[in-house]
Order: C-alpha cells, then structure tokens, then sequence
C-alpha cells in the first residue's frame, strides 16, 4: 500500500525533518517493512514502504544518478518493464529493479508529459533540484489518494489525511460546503475535503508546486483510449476476454505471494478465474464473512 509524504517551503531557511517524520509515523500501517526520509534546505520527504517489487533495493524516496531529481512513490506501474527497456536504450542507468527507478527517469526524459506513458495505479511526488518544483500525480481513476494544503508559501502533502495533520501546520476548520456533500451524498467530492485548508488532487491530474504556487492540470479523460470493438457476438466475447486476460496478468507482476478476495459475485469470481488461468499454482482466495446478512459474502 505504501505511504507518501512531503513538505515544500523555499521561503524558510530549513524545513523542519521531524515534521515529516511524524507524517510517516502515522502512516507506518500502510507500509511497516522500510521508512525513508531525504531533505534539501527547502523541501522533505517521507515514505512508508509496503514491499511488493524488488525487496532489496527498492527504498525510497530514490533519487537519478547526479541526485537532482527525487521521487516518493505510492503504487504500482504496470508497464514499467517496457518503460524501463526503453530508458535503457536511451543511455539511462539504473541501479534498481523497481518500478519506482522508473519513474526518476522517465521524468528526466519527459517532465509533466511522463504521466501519459504510465499505466497502473499511483500517486507520487517528484523534487526537480533544477527547477526548485514539486510534480505530483495522481492515477487515472484515483485508486492511491493525495491530499494536500498550501497555507501562504507552505505546502504539505500526504497519502491520508490524519498524516498530514500530524505534520502541525494545519487548522481543523471544518468546510461547511463540503459537510453539506457529505450529509447529501455521502461523501465529498474532489479536490475539497472535510476541512477547509486541505484539498485532494482529483484523479487523472497532476500538479506543479512552485514559488509562484500550484498548478494543476488534467492529463487524460475517460473514453480518450478507444478501442475497436469487433461485430458480432462471439467476437466480443473473445475481444473481452482477451482485454480481462491482459489487465489481470499486468496486476500479477510481484516479488510477494499473490492473493484475491472473492466476494461471491461476478466480478471478483471472473478476477480469480483470470489469475488461475495465468499462475502454475492454485490462487489464494479469501472470503469475509459477517452476521449481518446484508455484508456477509
């Protein structure tokens, strides 16, 4: 699951470590295995690492070779092993097996534009030491939260939000419009959350944090990735299947045991039949049960 974390301020002489070290305390249940922490005068970040590739050299936050561009990472990229071949055709050197070291690099090549090559589910937050500015993203259908505030020249980030309370710089004023959401709805519409000085960066966005202050942008948009559909029932069937077949083995690359959840219904049911289709050995499943029938599975 992981757990990421930062603050950015360039008009103070030296950001205060320990605030995001308690940032990343209050995340250790999302990733007990590592905690890292890199600082410069005017930025820091935090992660808490949940392993799932390259156990061995996958810490972060993971900085390129001359150590200009650092990276904290939440998720997982899909495609990361053809990314990676192409960067190495490009002369790129990496001293990591982890989808991470892809991201470090792939920004070097491509800025902003990077995010349009991904395919996973994520939420980073990228230092350029040349350009002194953040970039972060968020996936496609916003699977890995990202919440953050910016009060005057000081911007605090986070993967929850009692992480980024922890960091002290925040009031808990609670936004009366994003409360009306919640009674209504039941829950708050992006980028506001319940309070009023911190927001969530929507999915399918990333932003630039700079002295001028934050822009953010949309990156991509649902339906822009069309694909042929086929005539002809049979045709669909198989056209649908093959797609269902792609996206499970893509979620299948781990250097940890593989599991599913199965819920009784269609869905996770046809997951596992996809996950047992493509492993040589039975799939872990798990069931939760509870007394009241209503979410039992």
């Amino acid at each position: 699951m992981c757990g990421i974390c930062g603050v950015f301020n360039s008009k103070i002489k030296r950001i205060e470590k320990a605030a995001v070290l308690n940032m990343c305390n209050a995340m250790e249940h999302r990733g007990p295995d590592d905690l890292g922490l890199w600082d410069t005068e005017t930025v820091a970040l935090g992660h808490r690492r949940l392993s799932i590739i390259d156990l061995a050299t996958g810490h972060q936050p993971m900085l390129n070779e001359d150590g200009a561009v650092a990276v904290v990472f939440n998720g997982e990229i899909y495609n990361y092993q053809e990314l990676r071949e192409a960067l190495v055709a490009k002369g790129h050197k990496f001293k990591t097996a982890s989808d991470t070291e892809v991201l470090v690099h792939l920004y070097e090549d491509e800025g902003a534009a990077m995010v349009k090559q991904l395919r996973g589910m994520f939420a980073f937050a990228i230092w350029d030491d040349r350009t002194k500015q953040l970039f972060c993203a968020r996936d496609r259908m916003g699977q890995k939260p990202f919440f953050y505030s910016l009060l005057n020249t000081h911007f605090v980030f986070a993967s929850e939000l009692s992480a980024l309370l922890s960091e002290g710089s925040i009031e808990k004023r609670i936004n009366n419009k994003a409360l009306y959401y919640y009674m209504t709805y039941g829950y708050i519409p992006h980028p506001m959350t319940i309070y009023t000085d911190v927001f969530k960066l929507p999915p399918a966005h990333y932003m630039i944090v700079n002295d001028a202050g934050i822009k953010v942008e949309r990156y991509w948009r649902l339906g822009e990735n069309q694909i042929e559909v086929p005539s002809g029932e049979r045709a669909i069937r198989e056209k649908l299947y093959a797609l269902l077949l792609d996206a499970t083995k893509a979620r299948m690359i781990s250097d940890v045991p593989l599991g599913a959840f199965l819920s009784g219904g269609i869905d996770s049911s046809s997951v596992v039949a996809m996950m047992s289709k493509l492993s040589s050995s039975p799939i872990k499943t798990f069931s939760i049960g509870f007394d009241d029938p209503r979410y039992n599975e």
